[in-house]
C-alpha cells in the first residue's frame, strides 16, 4: 500500500485533516530517536514533530496524550468518541535502575558536593532512592526521563542544578588520562620499511584474496582455516590468505622469468583465520582472526658480478641479521627473546622460532621447502621469515628503556673452542654463558665454526669470545678467571662441552 506519513517526522497529504473532514482516526505514537533524526536528516526536513522526537518523549504518555486530544476534539469541535482505545506496547519501557557513586561524581565533577546536598538535587528531579550506603546509590529515574540512563547522565543533572558558576576552577589541570606511549604503529611500519629500503630491500603489494589450491594439504596452514568467500570472482581469487609466503613467491617467480634473480623484497599486510573451536553463537565473528604480519623474502647473490669481488650467494643467517636489524631498530634486546630450532614441517626444511616473555611467537625465520618452490618454478633457495606484526607490538609496548653512562673501566676478552655435539646451537651456549655470568659477561660472539678432521664422529668446534666489564672497577685476572671457570664448567655439565 502507499505511504500514509514519514513516522515522527512529517504526516501524509491523503491522510491530513481538511475542511471537509468528518471522521478522524487518532494515534498517539513514541518513535525511536535514532531513526527520526537519521530520517530527518536524510529528507531534509526540520519540523517541530522531528524536534521533539529527536530528544526523546515519554513512552508512558502516549494514552495520556491520545485522551487528551479526543478531549479537546469533543468539547471544542463537539465530536463524538465512537471506539474504544487499542493501545499496542509490546515492550513496555520500565524506570531505569543507576548506580550512582560519591567518588565518581566528586572525580567528574572536580570537587566535591556534600551527599545531604545531592540527595536534595536528586529528590527534586524526581529521581527515587531506592538503597544508599556510604558510598554510593541505587537509583530509580523515571522512564520519561529518556536522556538519563547511565551514572553520567544523572551527575550531570546534579551539575546543572547545583550550578556550574559554583565549581571552583583549580590552578592545575587535573586529568585521568594515561601518560603511558602506546606504540604507533604507522609511525613504526614507517621507520622500519626505511630501514628495510637502506637494506636494499623493494616494498611488494599483494591481494588478499589467493587461490585454495596453495594451502591444500598443509598442516601448517589447512584449508579448513581458510577464510571461503561466498561468491568468488574466480579460483584463483577464492580464499582470504592465511600467510604472506604464497604472495611473495609468485613476485619472486615473476621477476625471475624476466631474468631478475637477485631479490630482498617485504611486505605489510593482513592475514586471515578462520578457527572453528571458537565459533559462538553469541559473537558471529568469534571464530575469524584477523592480523598484521611482515614478511621478508631474499634470495640469489649478495652483491652482483664485480671486478673487485667475487659473487656470494645470499644465507640463512643474511635474513636472520636483517631480521636482528629491526628488533634492534624497534628496542627489543635479541638476548633475552627464546629463540629455538623448529622441526620441519610443509612449509620449512629449516627453521628458527623467536617468542617473548610472554611466551607468544613472535616471528619465524626458515628455509623455504623445494616442494614449495617447484610448485611456482623457482629453481634457486628462498629465505622467508614471517613476523607477526602485532604480537611484535606488544612485546614493545612492555619493554623498558634505560640509559646508562659510557663505561670507565676496561673490558677484557677472552676466546674459547669449546667441541660440542653437532646438534648443539650456538644459542644454547650464549643463554648458558649468561645465566652463569649475569654481572660481568657483556657480550659474546661466535667467530669460527669447524667440522671435519681431527674431530670425532659427530662433533664441531665453535670459537667464541667472551668479553667481560666491571662498571665499577677494574678487572683482576683472579676475578676473570673465576668467571670464566663458572662458565666453563657449567657448559661441560649441561651440554657435555670440552675445551680444545
Amino acid at each position: 500500500g502507499e505511504g500514509m506519513c514519514v513516522a515522527g517526522v512529517f504526516g501524509g497529504q491523503d491522510s491530513g485533516v481538511t475542511e471537509q473532514t468528518t471522521d478522524l482516526f487518532l494515534e498517539s505514537a513514541c518513535f525511536n530517536p535514532v531513526w527520526v533524526r537519521k530520517t530527518a536528516r536524510r529528507l531534509g526536513l526540520n519540523t517541530d514533530a522531528s524536534y521533539r522526537f529527536e530528544r526523546g518523549v515519554d513512552p508512558s504518555n502516549t494514552v495520556y496524550v491520545l485522551k487528551r486530544a479526543a478531549l479537546m476534539i469533543k468539547e471544542l469541535a463537539g465530536g463524538q468518541i465512537s471506539s474504544e482505545i487499542v493501545d499496542c506496547y509490546p515492550r513496555k519501557i520500565e524506570d531505569f535502575v543507576v548506580d550512582f557513586s560519591y567518588e565518581k561524581c566528586n572525580k567528574l565533577i572536580g570537587q566535591t558536593i556534600p551527599a545531604a546536598k545531592i540527595k536534595e538535587i536528586l529528590t527534586a528531579l524526581e529521581i527515587k532512592i531506592l538503597e544508599e550506603n556510604q558510598d554510593q546509590l541505587k537509583l530509580q529515574v523515571p522512564a520519561y526521563r529518556v536522556d538519563v540512563q547511565r551514572d553520567v547522565d544523572v551527575i550531570e543533572d546534579i551539575l546543572r542544578i547545583y550550578g556550574y558558576n559554583s565549581i571552583q576552577t583549580g590552578q592545575g589541570l587535573k586529568t585521568s588520562l594515561s601518560y603511558t606511549q602506546q606504540p604507533d604503529s604507522n609511525r613504526l611500519q614507517q621507520m622500519v620499511s626505511e630501514q628495510l629500503t637502506a637494506s636494499g630491500f623493494n616494498e611488494v603489494l599483494n591481494n588478499s584474496l589467493v587461490s585454495s589450491a596453495h594451502y591444500e594439504g598443509l598442516s601448517t596452514y589447512p584449508l579448513s582455516a581458510c577464510v571461503q568467500l561466498l561468491n568468488p570472482l574466480s579460483k584463483e581469487l577464492s580464499v582470504m590468505r592465511q600467510s604472506l609466503l604464497f604472495g611473495g613467491l609468485q613476485n619472486i617467480a615473476y621477476n625471475i622469468n624476466r631474468k631478475n634473480q637477485d631479490l630482498r623484497l617485504y611486505e605489510f599486510g593482513h592475514c586471515y583465520q578462520y578457527q572453528s573451536d571458537k565459533k559462538s553463537s553469541d559473537n558471529s565473528l568469534a571464530a575469524y582472526n584477523e592480523s598484521m604480519h611482515l614478511g621478508l623474502w631474499i634470495c640469489g647473490n649478495r652483491n652482483p658480478v664485480h671486478w673487485m669481488q667475487p659473487a656470494s650467494a645470499l644465507s640463512f643467517y643474511d635474513l636472520k641479521a636483517f631480521v636482528h636489524n629491526i628488533l634492534l631498530r624497534l628496542g627489543l634486546e635479541v638476548e633475552k627473546l627464546e629463540i629455538s630450532e623448529s622441526s620441519a614441517d610443509d612449509l620449512f626444511s629449516q627453521a628458527l622460532t623467536y617468542a617473548g616473555k610472554s611466551g607468544k611467537e613472535l616471528l619465524s625465520i626458515g628455509i623455504v621447502r623445494p616442494n614449495l618452490l617447484q610448485a611456482f618454478d623457482i629453481d634457486t633457495e628462498v629465505y622467508y621469515a614471517d613476523i607477526n606484526w602485532d604480537n611484535l607490538l606488544k612485546a614493545i609496548k612492555t619493554n623498558h628503556y634505560s640509559f646508562r653512562e659510557l663505561p670507565k673501566f676496561p673490558e677484557v676478552r677472552r676466546d674459547l673452542a669449546l667441541l660440542l655435539d653437532k646438534s648443539v646451537p650456538f644459542s644454547m651456549i650464549e643463554n648458558i654463558a649468561r645465566a652463569s655470568e649475569k654481572q660481568l659477561l657483556k657480550s659474546l660472539r661466535l667467530f669460527d665454526v669447524y667440522e671435519g678432521k681431527n674431530l670425532p664422529e659427530g662433533k664441531k668446534s665453535y670459537a667464541v669470545t667472551f668479553v667481560l666489564q666491571d662498571d665499577k672497577q677494574t678487572l683482576t685476572d683472579q676475578r676473570i678467571d673465576i668467571s670464566m671457570q663458572k662458565i666453563i664448567k657449567n657448559l661441560q655439565t649441561q651440554l657435555g662441552a670440552s675445551l680444545r
